[in-house]
């Protein structure tokens, strides 16, 4: 073949800058694997070409896709024919390089094998080639192997080339020089542009696995709150999908890409990893008194010490009479009577507070004025001081109007959200990721301005935070492993959260969707009990307009 002209050279020129531009844009890697043995092929005007990736040990040569315009054969590749050939070693048996192969023996010694027709080179073994022309009864000819290395010169694969043809006449001739360099510059922009695909990816199941990693240490202090942090993000994508396809109202201009997907669920991963910092003993308290363990037993063991005591002065008395020898039966009988009724009396005592303890219920102003009584009562300790019966500690856990957490763990428990947004906040987030500290940092905000940490307004949350405080609060309703409630059916949550909607606590335009698009139905199906999964009459949800 004859010197290229400079018309072919730019021609060539201008196809390996079409293609260098592409491994800087596309991120789909078998469809650019593809592309880059297309672009080979048609650089140099071969009628076959394959290419090989490295196995996940380095040991060998994997196929990936071969293309023949002559056979018309597609192989492996983005939507070709799946074949199973078998892997090329890189060593041999003995533990030696492998030589005999030419695309092992690239690989091995990082050079370009050029061969004019391997039908007369004896160096390689060229059985599987005659083997196959005469089973498609083809002819090989020029062969053109380059290596494909990374920037630290680790091989990622091996680009093959067969028959060169000659554009004139068709007919096949051997690669010539300018082929060659021509193919391993592409091999070499190929090689780079692949390695930083490797390690984008990499990076981002690192950062992903890290992230998991977080939940993993919430998990191991709650797994009430682990499960929590698995389904929020399910739920937050399931309704941002649903206000995605909604297509009138309030709501219609809101629409997520790909990456927008991608950034709103490493949020819902991450809206609670501030909980790492938060005390076992205020996540897992699962009754008012419990601390490091439930206290209610020390009050247990004061009611005995109230009835021992009791019974004492009893018997004491009964001895004085017996003593002073007055066999006095009324008096006896009165004295037997009292201790009884005083017996009942710290028995329901110990009941109420025992019910009061566990915190599924309101507690009443009357309940609260008896815990009050109840801390005026006096029992003598080991040391034989008299103490009140209950702790001003006691009296305040005790008389918690609702659920099992005080004052003070209140605020450590809500301290968590700001704890997540100052750990987000801290990191370097790239630009497709950098909403993520305020989706993840609003789900405890109000549309009124009434929420936490900064009592942030609907008008300034973003249409992705004010999703993730529904997913986030229809999860805690409905969640049954929390150590302190039940959870509750269809019905009862979408009552609350239409409450919600209407007093300012969260969007009512989203809330509709949220109903009207069933999403709570399709989260139901897949996470909650059966047993909570009624049939919700719409009509009488509050907030929901059909």
């Amino acid at each position: 073949m004859t010197a290229l002209s400079s018309s072919e050279i730019a021609q060539r020129l201008e196809k390996l800058t079409e293609l260098s531009l592409e491994l800087s844009s596309n991120h789909d890697t078998p469809l650019l694997l593809e592309n880059i043995l297309r672009s080979a092929k048609s650089i140099t005007y071969a009628d076959g070409g394959t290419l090989y990736r490295t196995s996940q040990d380095k040991q060998s040569l994997c196929f990936n896709i071969s293309l023949n315009d002559t056979l018309n054969m597609y192989q492996g590749g983005v939507k070709g024919q799946t074949v199973d050939i078998p892997n090329i070693p890189l060593i041999d048996t003995n533990g030696n390089k492998n030589l005999n192969a030419v695309a092992a023996y690239a690989a091995n010694y990082k050079l370009s094998v050029n061969i004019q027709d391997v039908y007369t080179v004896g160096v390689f073994n060229f059985s599987g080639t005659r083997n196959f022309d005469l089973q498609f009864n083809y002819k090989t000819k020029s062969l053109l192997t380059v290596p494909m290395h990374d920037h630290e010169g680790e091989l990622i694969g091996v680009l093959q080339l067969i028959n060169a043809t000659d554009p004139e006449n068709g007919e096949p001739r051997p690669f010539s020089e300018t082929d060659q360099r021509f193919i391993e510059a592409l091999a070499s922009q190929a090689a780079i542009a692949l390695t930083n695909q490797q390690l984008i990816s990499q990076l981002e199941n690192l950062f992903v696995s890290l992230v998991h990693l977080i939940n993993i240490g919430i998990d191991e202090k709650s797994p009430h709150t682990g499960r929590h942090c698995q389904h929020v993000p399910e739920l937050t994508m399931l309704l941002a999908n649903a206000v995605h396809e909604t297509r009138e109202g309030p709501l219609a201009h809101f629409s997520m890409t790909d990456k927008d997907r991608k950034e709103l669920w490493m949020a819902g991963i991450l809206h609670d990893c501030g909980k790492i910092s938060t005390p076992v003993h205020v996540v897992e308290k699962s009754t008012k008194l419990e601390t490091i363990f439930d206290r209610i037993q020390l009050l247990d063991t004061r009611f005995e010490v109230l009835k021992r005591d009791a019974e004492i002065r009893v018997w004491k008395s009964k001895c004085a009479l017996y003593q002073a020898s007055i066999n006095n039966e009324n008096l006896i009988a009165e004295l037997e009577q009292g201790l009884q009724a005083e017996l009942a009396k710290i028995e329901d005592a110990r009941n109420f507070l025992r019910k009061l303890n566990i915190g599924s219920e309101r507690t009443s102003p009357e309940d609260l004025q008896r815990v009050a009584d109840v801390a005026t009562w006096q029992w003598t300790d080991a040391d034989g001081d008299v103490q009140p019966f209950l702790s001003a500690n006691e009296v305040e856990n005790l008389s918690v109007r609702a659920g099992t957490l005080n004052a003070q763990e209140r605020a450590i428990i809500n301290n968590h959200i700001s704890t997540t947004i100052k750990m987000l906040e801290a990191l370097p987030w790239p630009k497709h990721l950098q909403n993520v500290p305020e989706y993840a940092g609003g789900h405890h905000e109000r549309m009124d301005g009434k929420g936490y940490p900064r009592g942030l307004r609907g008008e300034q949350m973003s249409v992705q935070a004010k999703i993730m405080a529904i997913a986030d609060i229809f999860e805690a309703l409905t969640a049954k492993d929390r150590p302190y409630k039940d959870g509750k059916t269809l019905t009862e949550s979408l009552h609350i959260l239409g409450s919600f909607a209407l007093n300012g606590h969260i969007d009512p335009d989203l809330f509709n969707i949220f109903v009207r698009k069933k999403v709570y139905l399709t989260y139901a199906e897949r996470f909650m009990d059966k047993s909570q999964i009624d049939d919700v009459d719409l009509s009488k949800v509050p907030g929901y307009k059909a």
